[in-house]
């Protein structure tokens, strides 16, 4: 099976085409970008490594992708610079044959915005259409609970669910260390968690101000997101896509708990939360229903 990268000159692109040639799931990896030469010293890179890794074949081809945020920029601010061009990039994949069988996974920011106009566009079924969603914010949290708390990040097992941006939500209820809950742990104190899901909040910018933006753990969310499609690995991921109903939310792609697997979407789970995460779940579905009906103004061809 293959991968094509859309937007692979950049430092999201380039780190997500390395992830999946380590991972050596994916039989092809095609990368594509609109800076030809960029994207050709990019592919010619991973093809001068394939011998030491994996069986596959790399290729490249020009491409326009999504726009990087600015400092002080908030993920939704970069709408109405990136809508266009995502409009663009969706009329060129559609002319160029897009397969109804694809699973169409959306990173570029902001992804629960860019994720609904992916699907409105696609005319792919909704299971399809997956935006990265808060994955690589439940990583980040994760990371940063283990690191508070003296454990093996592996160990902690938690998830930030809702919007990628400010209004995302942290699950403290369901939230684990080796399967014993984290509710009571001495070490996390209310202050503490109030840190922890701030410093989770701020990640982007904090990257972004440090390195020019995220590059490494991104492209490892998504090459689990790719190998749990792939695969058919069927892991519970906060991915975004199109709600139906799950905690009383419609109409809106953002991230709840999903089961992933060969055909994208199979089931949105709806575990148990305490009555303030519903609440602010809720919350953050209309913030993105605001933005979205505000963009969908300023864009009607779209």
């Amino acid at each position: 099976m293959k991968a094509a990268i859309i937007g692979a000159g950049g430092r999201v692109g380039c780190c997500a085409a390395y992830a999946l040639q380590w991972g050596g799931v994916v039989s092809e990896i095609i990368l594509q970008d609109i800076a030809e030469d960029q994207v050709h010293g990019e592919a010619l890179d991973l093809l001068h490594g394939s011998s030491l890794l994996h069986d596959q074949r790399i290729y490249h081809a020009d491409m326009a992708a999504g726009l990087r945020r600015k400092p002080e920029e908030s993920r939704l601010d970069l709408i109405n610079r990136n809508v266009s061009l995502f409009s663009s990039i969706m009329s060129d994949l559609n002319d160029s044959g897009l397969r109804q069988d694809a699973i169409l996974l959306v990173v570029s920011n902001p992804v629960d915005i860019l994720t609904r106009l992916a699907l409105l566009e696609s005319h792919l079924p909704w299971e399809q259409v997956i935006g990265l969603g808060t994955c690589l914010d439940t990583s980040r949290f994760c990371s940063l609970v283990a690191e508070a708390v003296k454990a093996a990040p592996t160990q902690i097992k938690a998830m930030i669910l809702g919007e990628h941006g400010d209004s995302m939500v942290p699950i403290w209820s369901s939230a684990t260390y080796n399967g014993l809950p984290l509710e009571n742990h001495p070490d996390l104190s209310q202050t503490v968690k109030a840190r922890i899901f701030e410093r989770t909040r701020q990640s982007g910018a904090e990257m972004i101000k440090l390195k020019g933006g995220a590059g490494w753990a991104v492209a490892t969310s998504i090459a689990t997101l790719v190998h749990s499609v792939m695969l058919d690995q069927r892991k519970l991921l906060p991915v975004s896509s199109l709600q139906n109903g799950a905690y009383g939310i419609t109409d809106v792609c953002l991230s709840v708990p999903t089961v992933v697997g060969r055909g994208g979407v199979l089931q949105h789970v709806e575990l148990g939360l305490w009555p303030r995460e519903v609440q602010e779940l809720k919350n953050s579905a209309n913030v993105i229903k605001t933005t979205f009906a505000r963009v969908r103004l300023k864009e009607p061809n779209h």
